[in-house]
């Protein structure tokens, strides 16, 4: 759905809440969920939400919810994932979602933005 040209925001919104959902958690089985979302190409369809819908509060809130899970873990792959999103534009939308009105999208903004440009550095 997220592929979709014509998705509207709120199907983006949904497919961002459900893949911040799926791939939450710390444990051995949440990092694998988290691979298997990257592997099926999650990381630039959220980032392509989040330039479609820049003023949608609900879908920059999810997905930033989204990378945050996705890019997090203990896994090997975890450094990729978190380059993957870089490279696909993450650390300037997060930049420019910093003063966005909503308090809980900066919020997730600021924290996921310090945590892909440690990782970038």
């Amino acid at each position: 759905a997220m592929r979709a040209p014509s998705a509207t925001a709120a199907v983006q919104e949904s497919a961002c809440e459900a893949l911040a959902s799926i791939t939450a958690g710390t444990h051995a089985q949440g990092d694998v969920r988290k691979q298997a979302a990257a592997d099926a190409g999650a990381l630039p369809q959220i980032v392509d939400a989040m330039r479609a819908h820049s003023a949608v509060a609900a879908v920059q809130e999810w997905a930033c919810e989204g990378l945050i899970n996705i890019t997090a873990g203990k896994d090997a792959r975890r450094d990729a994932r978190a380059q993957v999103a870089v490279a696909e534009g993450a650390l300037s939308l997060l930049k420019a979602l910093q003063k966005h009105t909503d308090s809980a999208v900066r919020e997730r903004a600021g924290i996921l933005h310090d945590d892909l440009a440690k990782l970038h550095a």
